[in-house]
């Protein structure tokens, strides 16, 4: 037995091209782990869902994996690999370094990188959670999934 859940992430993201120019930048995914034994172990559960970053991909389905090992590694990674509105490949890679200091801060920011296919970066991305306002629907996405 699994689970799943569903988080939204969003902020801006910043051409390496266009320096200064920052666009909005949202992805929203639903992770699921087909074992939460083998979950409690390597910490991964796959993600599918959508990467809104106009004008790189107006809505991309996006598919990818995320890491969470907020107690040993202190980490929770994303790796979402999506395909551009110019029809080449982009993997968006990012990771939320855990600080017991600073939960709140760390949990719910991410800061992230977008790779093309030859893991150079052409952009960079700020993007958070919105606790104030997705807290409850983050937490009732929450399921047993098989």
């Amino acid at each position: 037995m699994g689970f799943t859940f569903a988080e939204t992430m969003a902020g801006t993201f910043e051409m390496d091209a266009q320096p200064g120019i920052r666009h909005p930048f949202k992805f929203e995914v639903t992770a699921h782990a087909e074992s939460t034994r083998k979950h409690f172990s390597d910490g991964k559960a796959q993600l599918r869902g959508v990467v809104y970053a106009a004008p790189l991909a107006e809505a991309a389905d996006a598919e990818g994996v995320i890491t969470i090992r907020p107690i040993g590694q202190r980490i929770i990674r994303y790796e979402l690999s999506f395909v551009g509105d110019d029809g080449k490949p982009y993997e968006l890679v990012g990771q939320k370094d855990i600080s017991w200091r600073s939960p709140l801060k760390t949990f719910t920011e991410l800061p992230a990188e977008i790779l093309d296919e030859e893991h150079r970066r052409v952009a960079t991305c700020l993007t958070s959670f919105d606790a104030k306002n997705d807290l409850w629907s983050f937490l009732r996405s929450f399921r047993p999934a098989r």
